[in-house]
């Protein structure tokens, strides 16, 4: 007799079987309008989902077509949080026969370094310490209440104006270096990181959240200037004499012009400090001492963010492992309290880039460690005096300019 239809009621139905792709289909869909990339050996589509991406769309479109494994352990405290995220976008994995690595890829490298990050985890280096970051927070609120005391108490006369410039000129800078370290979930594992990091930047610093997502975690993944960009400059300013007008407009604009164009409608910080300096300066005068002190911050920023990426390698070799570009793009400043206050611990570039959600006050425990590695597979691990870094970023300049003259004005 045949089976009623009672029979085999709760059973359960063998699931389909995941379809199987090899790398040469993969790397096909690495377009803006096609996006798949593999991670621990599922191949995802995220080409919808892509421009909802915290990080925006353009970060998750430099793996298109590749194993983001690595990166996506970088920049994800939560994995299990974000794997749920994930699931609808999962289409397949890689065949059996297929190695892990794409492009030929130095699997050895990746394997050691992954191994290297499960040692920091063991040890509790991806754990913060709250009294530290509580400490940051306070020194930054504490020179900008000195600041406006100065005021309130010498007035505005120029000594008392100028030393409080400088007061909140620092407070500010310290408040970028501090927002960034929420903005890469370093310090909590809840959603309490970007709660702080909107607290910072936002009433603290002057910006917007969104807006610095958008353009902050790019560096972190690839670096690279197509020749569309070079042969556009063609129109612009002669990039061989860059490093002489550079820093007459670089420093000196990027925040004052650039950052108040773009954040201006954040406007608590802005309603908080024309409130307590119109009363002083007038309102021209506080526009005058605003520019002022985001011309003293902006010149540090500029800095302090470039003397560690700007003079290393920033062409696109197309599909190194993560290790490995990151120790091509980044390279170290030498340790000390002054060092690594004055760059908020952006001193330690490498492996700040290798683990962005590592807390700063850990970064110079996993140093020896990734030496070694270096070491094992004759890689360069670049560190710095301060004094050397901040020169080197003058001779970049200059050779970079030439570069750009040979290859695209005397083509």
């Amino acid at each position: 007799m045949g089976k009623t239809g009672n029979e085999g009621k709760g059973a359960t139905e063998l699931e389909a079987p995941m379809p199987t792709f090899r790398w040469e289909e993969i790397q096909k869909h690495n377009l803006r309008t096609d996006k798949w990339l593999v991670i621990d050996r599922k191949v995802y589509n995220i080409t919808k989902w892509s421009s909802r991406h915290p990080g925006s769309q353009r970060v998750t479109g430099h793996y298109a077509g590749e194993d983001a494994m690595d990166a996506f352990l970088a920049f994800h405290r939560n994995l299990d949080f974000v794997r749920k995220f994930m699931k609808p976008l999962l289409i397949g994995e890689l065949a059996a026969e297929e190695p892990s690595q794409d492009r030929g890829k130095n699997f050895q490298i990746t394997e050691d370094f992954q191994a290297l990050r499960k040692t920091a985890e063991d040890v509790n280096l991806f754990k913060s310490n709250q009294f530290f970051f509580l400490l940051h927070v306070a020194h930054i609120i504490s020179m900008e209440s000195i600041g406006w005391c100065t005021i309130f108490y010498f007035g505005n006369s120029w000594i008392p104006t100028i030393i409080t410039a400088f007061l909140l000129a620092t407070s500010q800078a310290q408040a970028g270096w501090l927002q960034q370290e929420y903005d890469h979930l370093s310090v909590y594992k809840s959603m309490w990181n970007h709660i702080v990091h909107k607290f910072i930047i936002g009433h603290l610093k002057g910006a917007s959240a969104n807006w610095w997502n958008h353009r902050h975690f790019q560096h972190h993944t690839k670096r690279w200037h197509p020749i569309a960009d070079g042969k556009k400059k063609l129109k612009c300013l002669p990039d061989n004499h860059q490093h002489e007008y550079f820093f007459l407009i670089g420093p000196p604009l990027l925040i004052p012009l650039y950052l108040h164009y773009q954040t201006i409608m954040t406007r608590s910080y802005y309603t908080r400090f024309f409130i307590t300096c119109i009363t002083f300066y007038g309102v021209l005068g506080a526009i005058l001492f605003l520019s002022f002190i985001r011309f003293l911050e902006s010149h540090w920023f500029v800095w302090v963010t470039q003397m560690n990426r700007i003079v290393m390698e920033i062409d696109r070799e197309p599909y190194r492992d993560w290790f490995s570009s990151q120790l091509a793009a980044t390279c170290n400043v030498e340790q000390s309290f002054f060092n690594d206050w004055l760059s908020g611990h952006l001193n330690f570039q490498i492996k700040h880039h290798l683990s962005p959600t590592m807390p700063w006050h850990n970064l110079h425990k996993i140093a020896p460690l990734v030496r070694s590695l270096c070491a094992k597979h004759g890689i360069e691990y670049q560190e710095k005096p301060l004094l050397w870094a901040l020169q080197d970023i003058i001779g970049s300049l200059r050779k970079s300019g030439q570069l750009w003259l040979d290859a695209y004005l005397h083509k």
